[in-house]
């Protein structure tokens, strides 16, 4: 349950600021559909505002990762931050994006492995091999 209200569209036209973002998620994903994430976070505008900013730059515009792998990785993160919200969005984006159920499984065994191994290394405090580390 949230723990902010999340605005109607309603409430998000009685708001300039909020309604500027709102109408450039509508555009961006050319989509009337906006999440409820960007509904809670309309209570402030202004970080509506920079996490939309923040978002369209690390996800949509062109990067050197392509978007799929943009949204494994955001997927993976999600899922060792436990974030519900997160996972079921951006598997649902990822889908669209073309990931299919063999690649979900992999990503989900190396999230799995990586956890364990994560976890490993740190509980025995055994540092990086020097031929690791920059210099």
């Amino acid at each position: 349950m949230a723990t902010v209200k999340l605005w109607t569209d309603e409430d998000v036209a009685r708001d300039p600021a909020v309604k500027a973002v709102f109408d450039d998620i509508r555009t961006t994903r050319k989509s009337d559909f906006v999440n409820d994430f960007w509904r809670g976070l309309a209570h402030d505008a202004g970080t509506l505002k920079r996490v939309w900013e923040g978002l369209k730059a690390i996800m949509i515009a062109p990067g050197a990762l392509d978007p799929l792998t943009c949204e494994l990785i955001y997927i993976a993160v999600s899922i060792t931050n436990g974030c519900q919200y997160c996972i079921h969005s951006h598997t649902a984006a990822a889908r669209a994006k073309g990931m299919t159920d063999g690649q979900h499984g992999h990503m989900l065994a190396i999230v799995g492995m990586a956890n364990q191994t994560n976890a490993l290394v740190t509980g025995l405090g055994v540092a990086p091999d020097d031929v690791f580390l920059v210099r």
